[in-house]
């Protein structure tokens, strides 16, 4: 529009010099001529009015072109937040979220806004139409875009009143309004609303002007449009709006945020009422109608948006704005949430979490699973969203405890130990430090399976020291994890901080046989015109561990499951493998765990670290882990999971016959000491700085 309105101005420009002297000339010529003094009055009054008008023409044109926006502008989403609207892996609509940006493009919001896609006026029952408008514009169909009598009648009445009691906008001034103004009361934006009405007016036809009013106004709740509001308030689409749903809807735009029915029921209700009016005044329906939509008001059918998918969306929105900072126009998400497992998700952790769970401590869960490409198919990032929106699933840094050691135990793998290597459950010390095992039970020689099945501290601890920190660093870092690993003793034991996500993620080369899986939320994004902005692809063929010592962890892990501190895990009729978690004093309790097809993760805890009362991994963690994971393999096939080579099995502390020969086995692996086995690799003592907690 400013590109017309340049052009209008160069016409004027031009015209105005042509203006000015042919008045100059009139009145020259006006001594000369004859005229009677009246006619030489109006001819003085004309030339004028003309040289007036077009001065008037002309600020016109100028404040025009300082306030129209830009000819193609999309009117579907000026005016508010960029709308990311988040699909499910299948299409299903799971919600929306709103951008909005500082000056510096910087996101400052992401507010909870519903819009859905335009609903055509020919699909909406008439008393739709006719509420809205018997309510807001009567004259609608008649004025050029603002209304004379309108604006008369609004002035007398907030005069009788002595308040403003009616504001005299159009549909399309409040169009208008909604597209590019703020809600000041001031008479230069009253101005600019009237020159964008009058543009609106020219640009478009009546019903486009109807049917972006009625896809675009607030209706209050985050809603944006009346196919979002009806959804949100009746759980249905517009279509399907009865009479006393349009009237409420319809009287919404006076209020809609103290009018909203999820907060002020009573107050919509009696203003749907004085809508109901309107239509007989209007002569759209008859008393006998209206009577009935009075008596029996519309029943509200709260939809709970994102009451189950709130810490995904704002998972979802945080990774659009990291990848695509500011948003110029509306985009569809489409994710790799799966609708029904999300729901299982919610439930386990919901059913494990009771009242016993709370009275032992335990007051809050998180759960995140992967599917095997890496996609986030359900997250719970907390009890409940609407209590608190932080997500524990992906924001909260907490201690894994023995859920780090699969790390620990592959760097041994690729330094040359084999599940079968035997290795000594014994007290041990590493400068200042003396770690423990949980009830400070030592079992003696033992092959490293069976140490991990037992989540035995002492045994990762010594393997740690014997092939050097910096190996398990290492190893850490290529299945995933990201941030800074300081070389400390404690490490083994898994004192560093990790969340929920980076930590189960890390275990997906474990379940795909070494390769390298990348964690994701988003499949595919595109714009509201389809135009494809982002799809993700997988890394094919990139191993970030040989499939050898994949298998072999998945060993280790499968006998944490079978006879280990997981036990309680197994899954029905299904192979699985994992491992349990449980930091000092009871503060942070784990399992994360695999088959071939998912790999899920739980940890419980509380806020504040609180300690819980002999919560452990094998407790609520995996109890959820259990529930959500049987749920979630309905119907899938079952298989096998990839061990490598097979070994001989788990071997537990002998007694009686077998004690001289474990001795000399013992004697003849580390010599006379076994206290060597403490400083494999190093000699004297190894100083470090003293954990400041110690995994059980």
């Amino acid at each position: 529009m400013r590109d017309g309105s340049a052009q209008s101005w160069r016409i004027v420009r031009a015209a105005l010099p042509l203006a000015g002297r042919g008045a100059g000339r009139a009145a020259a010529l006006l001594p000369g001529l004859l005229l009677p003094g009246l006619a030489r009055s109006l001819l003085v009054a004309g030339s004028a009015g003309l040289t007036f008008a077009c001065v008037a023409l002309i600020a016109n044109l100028r404040f025009a072109a300082a306030v129209l926006p830009d000819q193609d502008i999309d009117l579907l989403s000026a005016g508010r937040p960029i709308s990311l609207t988040i699909l499910d892996r299948n299409g299903e609509r799971i919600g929306t979220r709103g951008l909005e940006y500082d000056e510096a493009g910087r996101r400052i919001a992401a507010s909870h806004i519903s819009y859905f896609d335009p609903v055509p006026l020919s699909d909406l029952p008439p008393y739709v139409v006719d509420a809205f408008i018997a309510t807001e514009d009567r004259r609608f169909w008649h004025h050029p875009g603002f209304d004379p009598k309108g604006l008369v009648r609004a002035l007398v009445a907030n005069l009788e009143a002595g308040t403003v009691v009616e504001g005299g906008s159009t549909i399309t001034q409040q169009l208008a309004k909604n597209l590019f103004l703020s809600a000041d009361q001031t008479l230069m934006r009253k101005l600019t609303e009237m020159q964008l009405a009058l543009w609106l007016e020219a640009r478009l036809t009546k019903e486009e002007i109807l049917s972006l009013y009625l896809n675009r106004i607030y209706l209050g709740a985050g809603t944006y449009g009346i196919e979002a509001a009806a959804d949100a308030y009746f759980s249905k689409d517009a279509r399907s709006l009865n009479l006393a749903e349009a009237a409420l809807l319809a009287g919404l735009p006076k209020a809609p945020s103290s009018l909203a029915p999820t907060s002020n029921l009573e107050g919509a209700l009696s203003r749907s009422r004085e809508v109901i009016d309107n239509l007989v005044e209007t002569g759209r329906i008859d008393p006998m109608t209206a009577h009935v939509a009075k008596v029996v008001p519309p029943d509200l059918a709260l939809r709970e948006r994102s009451a189950g998918f709130g810490y995904f969306l704002d998972r979802v929105t945080e990774d659009v704005y990291a990848r695509f900072g500011r948003l110029t126009e509306d985009i569809t998400v489409t994710t790799t949430l799966d609708l029904g497992l999300q729901v299982e998700a919610q439930e386990a952790v919901a059913a494990s979490l009771d009242d016993e769970a709370v009275e032992r401590g335990a007051r809050q869960a998180a759960l995140i699973a992967y599917d095997a490409r890496g996609g986030i198919v359900a997250m719970v990032g907390g009890r409940s969203y609407e209590q608190s929106q932080f997500n524990r699933a992906s924001q909260a840094k907490r201690q894994p405890g023995s859920a780090f050691k699969p790390f620990v135990f592959l760097a041994a793998l690729e330094a040359g130990f084999d599940p079968d290597t035997i290795v000594v459950d014994q007290p041990v010390r590493v400068g200042d430090w003396t770690p423990s095992n949980y009830n400070s039970r030592y079992r003696g020689p033992l092959r490293l399976s069976s140490a991990v099945a037992a989540s035995a501290n002492s045994v990762a601890v010594q393997v740690s020291e014997a092939i050097g920190r910096e190996r398990v660093v290492d190893a850490a870092r290529r299945v995933g994890i990201g941030r800074t690993l300081e070389p400390l003793p404690s490490l083994a034991l898994g004192t560093l901080e990790l969340t929920l996500e980076d930590l189960t993620a890390a275990y997906l080369p474990f379940a795909q046989q070494g390769s390298e899986v990348s964690g994701h939320v988003i499949e595919r994004v595109e714009t509201r015109t389809g135009k494809e902005l982002y799809a993700f692809s997988d890394i094919e063929g990139f191993k970030v561990l040989e499939p050898a010592m994949a298998g072999e962890m998945t060993r280790m892990l499968a006998s944490v499951v079978e006879r280990g501190t997981g036990r309680a895990a197994g899954l029905p009729d299904r192979p699985s493998a994992g491992k349990t978690g449980t930091t000092n004093d009871w503060k942070d309790a784990w399992f994360i765990g695999y088959t071939p097809q998912l790999t899920a993760g739980v940890w419980v805890g509380n806020d504040a670290a609180d300690p819980m009362n002999g919560v452990t991994g094998s407790s609520y963690p995996l109890a959820i882990w259990r529930r959500f994971m049987t749920a979630a393999h309905r119907g899938l096939p079952v298989l096998p999971l990839d061990e490598g080579k097979p070994g001989l099995s788990g071997t537990e502390p002998l007694a009686g016959l077998y004690a001289g020969l474990r001795g000399d086995l013992v004697r003849t692996a580390y010599g006379a000491d076994n206290e060597r086995l403490s400083r494999l690799g190093q000699e004297g003592r190894i100083v470090g700085r003293a954990a400041p907690g110690v995994e059980r």
